[in-house]
């Protein structure tokens, strides 16, 4: 079996653990969320779900609408997964293997799952597509470095649009990876409420002259004699929120 046949099948899988899927449905999904599979044709598709068929992992299902001679349809058949397909694709989700990550179409499909995939898995396809990614990048820039003064404006400028969707993946895998992590990524800061300033005791007031106690502060609506300090009524002076 290749590889993109493995990975088409993790992908169905994935998507009839969801619910079950007509097999137009299940081909506009994958068109639609996994890059990898934009170009996903029927003769691709129905084959890998007769093989997942005939190994137990999904059943196909009439969906009750029968076929009818003389309108033309045929019955819809709706592909539902099995006992066994939930157990082998929870088996896949907890590996990592550098197909996880070297192989484009591998990683997408691979985070779409990241949801039921533990999290020590998770961080390990993450640093290995990063490492890959960095590599690849290192890689364009000293190309580029090299051949760019020999490219016309249109091929450099081409060469250097793919070195910058490259960067742009590593700044992004660094900023989930930090999430993963449970550090104060970019991806979290708007989940992130700002933390409270520690409470400071103003301490009871004392007769009037007098300094507060040391370590306390005094009310800022209260002036040196413990009068109420007089306000600014200037709109401009107030502190806009």
């Amino acid at each position: 079996m290749g590889a993109r046949t493995q990975v088409l099948e993790l992908a169905i899988l994935g998507r009839l653990r969801d619910a079950p899927t007509h097999g137009y449905e299940l081909r506009k999904h994958l068109n639609a969320t996994l890059g990898a599979f934009r170009t996903l044709s029927y003769g691709s598709l129905y084959p890998a779900l007769r093989s997942l068929t005939e190994r137990g992992l999904i059943v196909a299902e009439d969906a009750g609408a029968a076929s009818s001679p003389l309108s033309g349809r045929r019955a819809r058949i709706v592909y539902r997964i099995t006992g066994a397909g939930r157990g082998h694709l929870e088996d896949s989700l907890a590996v990592a293997e550098p197909a996880a990550w070297d192989d484009d179409a591998s990683f997408d499909v691979r985070f779409t799952l990241f949801a039921s995939t533990d999290a020590t898995t998770r961080l390990r396809i993450l640093e290995g597509r990063r490492a890959r990614m960095v590599d690849r990048m290192e890689n364009l820039r000293q190309s580029f470095a090299r051949t760019s003064r020999r490219m016309d404006s249109y091929t450099a400028e081409l060469a250097r649009h793919g070195l910058e969707q490259v960067e742009r993946e590593v700044a992004w895998l660094e900023r989930v990876i930090d999430t993963e992590r449970g550090t104060r990524g970019a991806l979290d800061y708007d989940d992130i409420a700002p933390a409270a300033p520690p409470p400071t005791s103003t301490g009871p007031p004392g007769p009037p002259g007098t300094s507060p106690p040391r370590g306390t502060r005094r009310p800022p609506s209260a002036d040196a004699d413990g009068a109420p300090a007089t306000r600014n009524e200037n709109p401009l002076s107030k502190e806009q929120p």
